[in-house]
């Protein structure tokens, strides 16, 4: 669930530093190191990150098309374009912009490289997001994917009733598009591209503190218990479980590579 908002009088992370450790967690490091395998970054490309938040990842798209090529980077959030320009600021091969992904401020087939990162949950319209990116995407472009599907989120517990309580209450108040995941191929060859690869990998989450930071156990559940979705003694009962140990957790997150169909 990236950029978190904190809603029912419960705090959420600051949102850049949630970024970051997203971005340097282990399914993290996962898509980023597949993504870059299917990008194939050159030398004096063009490379596009739509929803790039805190910049995390554009020094490897900057090494990857080097001095010759350029980097372009959108979201909209000015705070995350701001400290995305900020990180990148000694990259003169690099450009950082606040806009909308649905409405991406770049002329008609610009660019060789786009990669998108957990940014289609979010969105109002992911295939009015992918059409935009076959629309700045030159003819031979290459399109890296990656979005979780929180509906396969799975929490042991003996109360594994509460578990799916709360991947439902997930998917139906959380996140906007929680199939996204696996939706994207469908959605990718909707927007004209050609699909090239698709893989599935779960994310692991082994230690409560690090999934109540990510995926946000503690927070998500009182909004819950708030909203009337969860019992407040059941939910309270479920977390305090949770906290002992063993922990272990699970959701699934697809990466998808693709190019314009000929």
């Amino acid at each position: 669930m990236s950029q978190p908002s904190g809603t029912h009088g419960v705090p959420a992370p600051d949102p850049i530093a949630y970024m970051a450790q997203m971005a340097a967690s282990e399914h993290g490091r996962v898509f980023r190191e597949r993504a870059l395998a299917a990008l194939d970054l050159r030398p004096g490309q063009v490379a596009l990150d739509v929803g790039c938040g805190p910049g995390a990842n554009l020094q490897d798209l900057s090494d990857g098309v080097t001095a010759t090529g350029s980097v372009i980077a959108v979201d909209s959030d000015p705070v995350m374009a701001r400290e995305a320009g900020r990180r990148m600021a000694g990259q003169v091969n690099v450009k950082v912009l606040a806009g909308d992904a649905h409405a991406l401020p770049l002329a008609d087939g610009c660019v060789d490289r786009v990669r998108l990162d957990r940014v289609l949950q979010h969105v109002s319209s992911p295939a009015g997001v992918l059409g935009e990116v076959r629309r700045v995407a030159r003819p031979d472009a290459v399109v890296a994917l990656g979005e979780p599907d929180w509906a396969t989120l799975a929490i042991d517990s003996p109360d594994l009733r509460t578990s799916a309580d709360f991947t439902a209450f997930v998917c139906a108040h959380v996140v906007r598009n929680p199939s996204a995941g696996r939706e994207l191929a469908r959605l990718a060859a909707g927007a004209g591209f050609t699909v090239r690869s698709v893989h599935a990998h779960a994310a692991l989450f082994g230690d409560f503190a690090a999934a109540d930071q990510l995926i946000g156990l503690g927070r998500v559940t009182r909004r819950a218990v708030d909203g009337g979705f969860i019992g407040r003694d059941r939910a309270a009962c479920w977390l305090a479980g949770l906290s002992q140990a063993p922990f272990l957790a699970a959701v699934t997150f697809f990466s998808v590579a693709a190019g314009p169909a000929a």
